[in-house]
């Protein structure tokens, strides 16, 4: 039965983390849902959950759910405000919407230490500094 499924690839969709503000005591980081096709997507479910070991004990951050009625082409919607704490853990966020009556989903994961410097990258349509998983 699952072979006769369709395969909706999630294409033109990223989810970055992008650095708001920065100050000398803290930064302030919030995780945005970009859209990059040419049509709106609808009835967006986002659920995030960090994971990992902390000092060689097993974590866990609780599961958040988020719902977005439409996102429009080329345009981008907050998710969620993320604490810098976690970027040593798997930040996991399953994204599933539809066009028309095909649902897509996708599972990004940003690993753990991802969201560095180093990694930064001008983010389309946001046009600010962050890590984006295409």
């Amino acid at each position: 039965m699952i072979k006769d499924l369709p395969k909706n690839v999630v294409k033109d969709i990223a989810i970055a983390v992008a650095l708001e503000k920065e100050s000398v005591e803290s930064k302030i980081w919030y995780v945005y849902l970009i859209n990059l096709k040419n049509i709106p997507i609808e009835n967006v479910l986002i659920t995030s959950k960090g994971y990992g070991e902390k000092d060689g004990v097993p974590v866990k951050t609780s599961v958040l759910r988020h719902m977005i009625p439409v996102v429009e082409s080329n345009s981008f919607k907050l998710i969620e405000p993320i604490d810098e704490q976690t970027f040593g853990l798997n930040n996991e966020y399953w994204l599933s919407y539809y066009i028309g009556k095909d649902i897509y989903d996708k599972k990004f994961i940003f690993l753990p230490e991802s969201i560095v410097e180093m990694n930064f990258t001008r983010l389309p349509v946001i046009n600010k500094v962050g890590v984006m998983i295409l």
